[in-house]
């Protein structure tokens, strides 16, 4: 049942980003990328060091802080997508104004 939610949350919040990005102002398609990278900050803090080899500590800490980064990746591409087809979409706009000018 929780996987069942959890597929949910994850369809809902893409949908959410591809609405967001699609809004004219830049902002609000930034929102949810920002807020995947906060949370993705906590992740590495939250990890117990338990001594031995400090590298080994700082490759996990990496590997851990870019794993929790995969949704902010995600959102980011599906940010860059919806706002180069809106400027493709103002570009064809402007060539047909000014076609028909």
């Amino acid at each position: 049942m929780s996987g069942i939610i959890t597929i949910i949350l994850m369809v809902w919040a893409v949908v959410l980003q591809m609405y967001l990005s699609r809004k004219p102002s830049r902002w609000p398609g930034l929102v949810l990328p920002i807020i995947s990278f906060l949370f993705s900050l906590l992740y590495p803090l939250s990890m117990a060091d338990i001594g031995g080899d400090r590298s080994a500590l700082i490759a996990q800490l990496l590997l851990v802080w870019l794993l929790a980064n995969i949704p902010t990746f995600i959102f980011l591409a599906i940010y860059f997508s919806a706002r180069g087809r809106l400027r493709r979409a103002r570009e064809f706009e402007r060539m047909d104004a000014q076609d028909l000018g």
